[in-house]
């Protein structure tokens, strides 16, 4: 009797997880590929793309319109306003801690798009960058960024994605979420959209057979995105007289391969493969895998 499509897909995506893991975490450690990635521009938001487009092993593609990851949405204008309400979205999951939405602001949404605050830790990294900066101390703004302590500050947040409990709860949710939305378009960020939802992002792309070269390109693609605002902000810490040497937060605004990879071993070591980090780690069911295959991918 023939496998419907659904068990076709359940066991596809168990076998592809299975044979492609191990070689996809040390993937990572080469320059991925160009890939073409839908940015939606804004005024207001400097990262928001559609994850739709991207080709998968199995020869389909990731739908576009269903699924965006973006920065913070506190800062939109009317007329960004307008651009997401185009976009049809039924939620917005932030995944900002309470001091990123008190800082920066609550997001302006469209009317009748459904808030959702789902805090994933970052590791103190807010915080952090608010004392260095805040200090207008350049001894002290050496002593908690320079040396490589922001990059190691970075690696360590990137491995809490995986050995946090709390942080896997809440993207392990927002997986299933995605999942069950049917034709509702959603959208997921945290304060600028690299890290937090980076690594969100390589996961879903992951678990809907995309290729390893392809789920980094865009996770990388933040850079691109971001340099000419992160450039601002530096040029505008020198200016105002905070910053002596504003490149120390470079490692803090950049996306890295060393990050990924951080997260990627800590998965190897913690369960072995990413099949496994989705399934025990994320409590992701078989099923819930093969309906994001059924709902995001043509």
């Amino acid at each position: 009797m023939p496998l419907s499509r659904r068990a076709l897909l359940s066991t596809a995506t168990a076998a592809a997880f299975a044979a492609a893991t191990a070689p996809a975490v040390a993937a990572t450690r080469s320059r991925p590929r160009a890939t073409a990635v839908r940015h939606i521009p804004l005024q207001g938001a400097v990262n928001v793309r559609d994850l739709g487009g991207y080709p998968t092993y199995t020869g389909g593609r990731v739908r576009h319109g269903l699924v965006y990851r973006a920065d913070a949405l506190s800062k939109l204008t009317d007329s960004d306003v307008t651009t997401l309400a185009g976009l049809r979205l039924g939620r917005a999951v932030d995944f900002r801690i309470p001091l990123e939405v008190q800082y920066d602001g609550a997001d302006r949404l469209p009317a009748g798009v459904v808030a959702v605050s789902r805090p994933v830790t970052d590791n103190g990294l807010f915080g952090q960058l608010l004392a260095a900066i805040g200090s207008r101390d350049p001894v002290r703004q050496e002593q908690m960024l320079g040396g490589g302590r922001a990059a190691a500050f970075m690696n360590e947040v990137y491995r809490s994605f995986v050995t946090s409990a709390a942080n896997r709860a809440q993207l392990g949710l927002t997986l299933r979420e995605l999942a069950g939305l049917g034709s509702t378009p959603s959208l997921y960020h945290c304060t600028s959209g690299k890290d937090r939802t980076g690594w969100t992002s390589y996961l879903l792309l992951t678990a809907l057979g995309v290729p390893e070269a392809t789920a980094v390109g865009d996770y990388m693609a933040s850079n691109t995105f971001r340099a000419a605002y992160d450039a601002k902000v530096r040029e505008g810490l020198k200016q105002g007289g905070l910053m002596q040497n504003p490149d120390l937060i470079i490692p803090l605004q950049e996306v890295r391969t060393e990050y990924l990879n951080t997260a990627l071993d800590e998965v190897r070591t913690g369960y072995g493969s990413l099949f496994r980090y989705l399934t025990d780690g994320l409590g992701l069911e078989l099923r819930t895998l093969s309906r994001l295959q059924d709902r995001l991918v043509d």
